[in-house]
């Protein structure tokens, strides 16, 4: 389509169809790698889907801030890719939750016809659990209030309210990572070890994911790319971040409270 054109939509892109055969080779390896304890096919997977990510969010900014490719409509598309997302995301979740109630709701005589199973000391939901849920939640607060402080133009407000967004994912994922080092089971531990450490893994690498997403963000708005009319990048790091936190919510009641 030329350029001059009203409903001009942004060139083609040739990461989507590397990306899919990078995270393809990434999860080949993996598989190799339950067979061989040496793997370098896996960190050269790694490698090259790191760079995939690196460069299609690299062209995704230059498109929106530098090319001014991003009309309404494209915003409109990736606005929707991005809610179309998040609902593949909320089934990801899902299915975990629906084995763990499965298994919970009416153990087996595997599991000694109880939940959780013997010898297994689930975690005290008022610890570590619960202040992990309120740094969250406050996570989620200051996010809301970075967007509002670039929509009122405080840019010095955002940049702040986004450090503190970062910070607190951080000590989220450093106390998840102390939680785990304290852990009385593993993985191997029966269906409990298993549903647990897959579901508050998958989670902690959605933080992770959401705190890089943020990170570009902010920069996008320490550069001035992003402004009060053009920030679509913290918008969905917003929204993605507003999912996280409520994924936390139900994992919290349903995996730590749950069992107490």
């Amino acid at each position: 389509m030329k350029k001059n054109h009203p409903f001009h939509l942004v060139t083609n892109s040739p990461w989507p169809i590397l990306l899919s055969f990078s995270i393809m080779n990434l999860l080949m390896s993996m598989i190799i790698l339950f067979n061989q304890k040496n793997n370098n096919f896996m960190y050269f997977s790694m490698l090259i889907l790191t760079m995939n990510l690196y460069q299609w969010w690299r062209d995704v900014k230059r498109e929106s801030s530098l090319k001014g490719d991003h009309t309404k409509i494209v915003k409109k598309m990736i606005k929707m890719g991005m809610i179309l997302f998040i609902i593949s995301e909320i089934m990801f979740f899902f299915s975990f939750f629906w084995s763990f109630f499965h298994s919970s709701l009416s153990p087996t005589i595997e599991l000694g016809l109880k939940w959780p199973p013997k010898g297994i000391k689930p975690f005290n939901p008022m610890e570590i659990p619960l202040l992990n849920t309120i740094i969250l939640v406050s996570s989620g607060a200051s996010i809301t209030w970075a967007h509002h402080s670039l929509l009122s133009m405080k840019f010095k407000q955002t940049i702040s309210s986004l450090i503190i967004t970062i910070m607190l994912s951080c000590y989220f994922t450093s106390l998840q990572w102390i939680e785990y080092k304290n852990a009385t089971f593993t993985i191997a531990d029966s269906v409990f070890g298993s549903s647990f450490f897959l579901t508050t893994g998958f989670h902690g690498i959605h933080v992770i994911m959401g705190t890089i997403f943020i990170l570009t963000a902010m920069e996008s708005i320490i550069s001035m790319k992003s402004n009060k009319i053009n920030h679509l990048s913290l918008e969905l790091s917003a929204w993605y971040w507003h999912f996280v936190d409520v994924v936390w919510l139900f994992l919290y009641l349903i995996l730590y409270w749950w069992n107490n």
